[in-house]
């Protein structure tokens, strides 16, 4: 198999922190809701009817844990071996700084509106990741590792696989921005990229919430 394949990018299920209202960011651990496992179950069955049982496809994974038990669902739909995935920092979710693992309400009700309405994407704290290092990291990765032969199932989050669907898609920069960043999918959801071009293969039932 030498062309480079299908790439298909999937947002984790929901987690503790995305029902509380707080703010994830970079979090190492922050584990699914009952909820968040039925997203991943709705994941993972829909790309078993899709692609059938034991697909030729590399596994890859944010190494945080929620990734990391979202793909343990649908690798068992699929029939795949969670242990045969690869695990990669550069594939994290946004870096919050001091904002991180803190309650929305308090962090707005100290600094203003922490979602840019218009664009629906987390705007960064002072001291956190801006958005053009996210793209050099996930870009990074492609680079390295997304362009290898076969298909892949890739495990983010919601703005760093916006990212990354931004760089694969060749999208303009969002404004104030200085990334470009594709539009906010819910979570559980799961795009196909291929030749440059987004297929959704699942709309998830998540929050937009990032």
């Amino acid at each position: 198999m030498n062309r480079p394949g299908r790439l298909f990018i999937a947002r984790h299920g929901e987690t503790v922190f995305n029902a509380a209202a707080r703010l994830q960011g970079d979090h190492a651990h922050t584990p699914l809701t009952r909820a968040g496992f039925a997203q991943a179950d709705a994941m993972g069955a829909a790309l078993l009817d899709r692609l059938g049982p034991e697909p030729e496809l590399a596994l890859w994974s944010s190494s945080a844990g929620r990734a990391l038990q979202t793909l343990a669902i649908i690798a068992d739909h699929l029939g795949l071996d969670w242990h045969d995935a690869r695990h990669d920092d550069r594939l994290v979710e946004i870096g919050m700084g001091t904002w991180g693992g803190r309650y929305y309400a308090d962090v707005i009700a100290e600094h203003g509106p922490v979602v840019d309405s218009e664009h629906r994407v987390l705007k960064p704290a002072p001291d956190g990741e801006i958005y053009p290092e996210i793209a050099r990291r996930v870009s990074h990765w492609f680079e390295e590792d997304g362009q290898t032969p076969g298909d892949k199932l890739v495990i983010m989050h919601g703005i760093s696989s916006r990212v990354l669907r931004g760089v694969l898609l060749g999208l303009e920069s969002l404004p104030g921005y200085g990334a470009p960043v594709a539009p906010s999918l819910p979570q559980g959801s799961v795009v196909m990229v291929e030749n440059g071009k987004e297929t959704l293969v699942v709309e998830g039932t998540g929050g937009e919430r990032a």
